[in-house]
Formats: structure tokens, sequence, C-alpha cells
């Protein structure tokens, strides 16, 4: 099926354009974009796999590999590592409480001499 070709092209040309910043040892990538876009990427290569189309699954895996890899060394802050996903899901979750209960949290993302208080 040609859309299948199709679909693996474009996932081959979105691993040439991370594989920079992957390499970028300076780069700084938020994890409120890269752990969705690692989570999209997982999620379309589930659905294409269950669709039979294995190679645009082969190309979004690689999608995902890629962001899982900028999750784990390009995000900002002093963490390193395949931990940042579980950090980004715990910030969720503080925010989630904060916009509830209306009283601020300590941002883990901003340095104490960096805060706007």
């Amino acid at each position: 099926m040609w859309q299948d070709l199709i679909f693996l092209a474009g996932s081959v040309l979105s691993i040439v354009f991370l594989a920079p910043t992957v390499r970028d040892a300076t780069a700084n990538i938020p994890l409120g974009s890269s752990v969705p876009s690692m989570t999209i990427g997982a999620i379309y290569a589930v659905t294409y796999a269950t669709m039979g189309m294995q190679f645009s699954a082969l190309g979004s895996l690689g999608v995902a590999v890629m962001w899982s890899l900028i999750v784990s060394y390009r995000s900002p802050g002093p963490h390193d590592g395949p931990a940042n996903v579980g950090r980004f899901y715990r910030s969720l979750l503080r925010q989630a409480r904060q916009t509830v209960s209306g009283t601020p949290t300590d941002d883990e993302y901003v340095a104490p001499s960096q805060s706007a208080d």
C-alpha cells in the first residue's frame, strides 16, 4: 500500500530533523513539548501496526525513540535520563492540584535565584 510508504517517508524526515537536537549537548527542549511528542509517536506506531501498516509503524516507533532520547537527555533542569518522563507527569499532577486548590506550588524547573518572587 503506497500510503504506508508515504507515512514512512514522513517519519524518516522527522528522524533526520530531530537528529541534530539529540546530538546538540546545549539543546534544552521543554518536557511539555517532548513528552507528548514521544507519546504520540508511540501511539501512532501501535495504531499503524494494528492497521497492518508495518513500515509506518516502524517509522513512528523511530520517531518515538528520537523523542524519548530528547526527553532523556535534552530537557532543561538538573535531571537526566528516562526519569524525566516521571518528572513530567509529577509536574502535571502538581499543576492540576494548584489549579484546583488555587495555591501556588514551587516550580522545579526554575532555580530559586531565577524565580519571579
